[in-house]
């Protein structure tokens, strides 16, 4: 990761040590291919985690397992930059360090951990509300980034960021008021109001991880790179799969997978095609997320995810044909909100930024014949 310092590790005016907050160089072409991964996870994933659901099936671990078991997917484009480094190596007569560091691996592990047991809140929750309802309810993501990001990273926390707290805090509200106008045939109010709150609870702990992967890259001694940044997902994805696994091994869950295929209303091959079609789905998403993260910033990844709940909420209307009730269209009015409070206020903060880099570099060029000036007085002192 190529990074412009701001300020170095230290201590500051005051005494207190200071966090190096680094301006990230803007890779595009990898930023519009994150956006593009993440696309496909947000509108895909709980589409096909739903249909899943809808036609029989029933293995909460199991939902949560396929989240991250689409990992070994990403190992053959890490292979391929492996052997590209290596021919590197060759031509070049240097080594260069392939693998991530172990600093960075432990920050995976951890936080691979905190995503195993936020999937299965995620899976558990989907299973009890409609697509629309849980896309709208998992965007207050961006509120609980927003703080932690704060909290964790030192990100600017705003009137704008405040704002759109409020307003999607709100918009949560709504939907847990509206109990019964989009509840789904054979789920009761307590397990719609338990899907709720689940549904919630993995937004806030969604919002707790993507500021740590983001403090993760910052603690890194090492530049990263795109192969390890696949390295960090692999092991992130291993480990939250290891907690979904022990979770199904305890359900029995692979007993009764063979059985729930043969009874899946689809058939027995499209429920294998369905599993498959998710875990791929939900990988590719991940890796974009960590990308975006890499390549902006947390905050900015949240922001991105939570703009895609519209295009979701068509496709569940389309494809599933769910209600769109007049309370969901005035929380999803209050995540728009939200969402434009956010971005007008980056817009102003960036041209802020500007304005007051220019006005430091013309005040520059301006002093520079006076400080030439004294520099030369001196000499010129008879």
């Amino acid at each position: 990761m190529t990074i412009e310092t701001l300020e170095i590790l230290g201590p500051n005016q005051n005494g207190n040590s200071t966090i190096e907050k680094p301006i990230k160089a803007r890779n595009w072409l990898m930023i519009i291919i994150s956006c593009a991964l993440a696309f496909c996870g947000v509108i895909g994933g709980p589409l096909l985690m739903r249909l899943y659901y809808l036609h029989g099936g029933n293995r909460k671990w199991l939902s949560s397992f396929l989240q991250t078991a689409g990992f070994p997917v990403l190992i053959f484009p890490l292979i391929f930059l492996y052997s590209k480094s290596k021919a590197s190596e060759k031509i070049n007569g240097q080594s260069s360090s392939f693998f991530m560091e172990p600093k960075l691996f432990l920050w995976s592990a951890m936080i691979g951990i905190l995503f195993g047991f936020n999937n299965f809140m995620y899976a558990l929750g989907l299973s009890y509300l409609p697509v629309s309802t849980s896309t709208i309810l998992f965007a207050t993501q961006l509120c609980f980034t927003a703080f932690f990001a704060w909290l964790i990273v030192k990100q600017k926390f705003t009137s704008f960021i405040i704002n759109a707290v409020v307003v999607m805090t709100l918009g949560s509200v709504l939907l847990g008021i509206n109990t019964d106008g989009d509840r789904p045939i054979g789920v009761s109010k307590s397990q719609y109001l338990l899907g709720f709150l689940l549904t919630l609870a993995a937004a806030v702990l969604t919002g707790v991880t993507m500021p740590l992967i983001e403090l993760s890259f910052c603690k890194a001694t090492r530049n990263i790179t795109y192969s390890t940044l696949l390295q960090f997902q692999i092991t992130n994805a291993l480990i939250a799969s290891c907690v979904s696994v022990i979770g199904m091994l305890i359900n029995k869950d692979f007993q009764a997978i063979p059985r729930e295929a043969d009874e899946f209303e689809l058939g027995n091959n499209k429920y294998y095609m369905i599993i498959i079609l998710t875990a791929i789905t939900w990988q590719l998403s991940a890796i974009g997320f960590v990308g975006l993260i890499l390549y902006t910033s947390a905050l900015f990844n949240g922001i991105y995810t939570s703009t895609l709940v519209p295009v979701t909420e068509v496709a569940a209307v389309i494809f599933f044909h769910e209600s769109f009730t007049g309370l969901k269209g005035m929380a999803l009015a209050l995540c728009l909100w939200g969402f434009s409070s956010y971005f007008y206020g980056e817009y102003k903060t960036m041209n802020e930024v500007g304005n007051n880099v220019t006005n430091e570099k013309l005040d520059q060029v301006e002093n520079e014949p006076q400080r030439l000036h004294d520099q030369e007085a001196p000499y010129n002192t008879v």
